[in-house]
């Protein structure tokens, strides 16, 4: 099993930035990739980005290229992602998910963290 544990969300005026961290603990070394998705207020969850843990390479949604920056600090086993330039549809929950080696799917998931942005 892996535990996963977010902090960092809160409440901001868009155009601003917050950072959100992951403390992920348990069977880490089962997991080939993690990442960072949120739910809006009905809507369906959405990855947001993610990082592959042994070669660091990363994906993004389309909606925060540019704007957010998934990183990891493999000794402190921590995932990291600095939102910048916040818009209001940035609203969301945001859960740090991982996929185990050899699954196609997220299995481990934090319970979330709030982020709201307003004008």
């Amino acid at each position: 099993q892996v535990q996963l544990a977010e902090s960092g969300g809160g409440s901001v005026q868009a155009g601003g930035s917050l950072k959100l961290s992951c403390v992920v603990s348990g069977e880490i070394w089962s997991t080939c990739e993690v990442g960072w998705y949120r739910q809006a207020q009905g809507k369906e969850r959405e990855l947001v980005s993610s990082i592959d843990v042994g070669d660091g390479s990363t994906k993004y949604a389309d909606s925060v290229k540019g704007r957010f920056t998934i990183s990891q600090d493999n000794a402190k086993k921590m995932l990291y992602l600095a939102m910048n330039s916040l818009k209001i549809e940035d609203t969301a929950v945001y859960y740090c998910a991982g996929r185990k080696c050899g699954v196609p799917k997220y299995e481990y998931w934090g319970r979330g963290t709030q982020v709201t942005v307003s004008s």
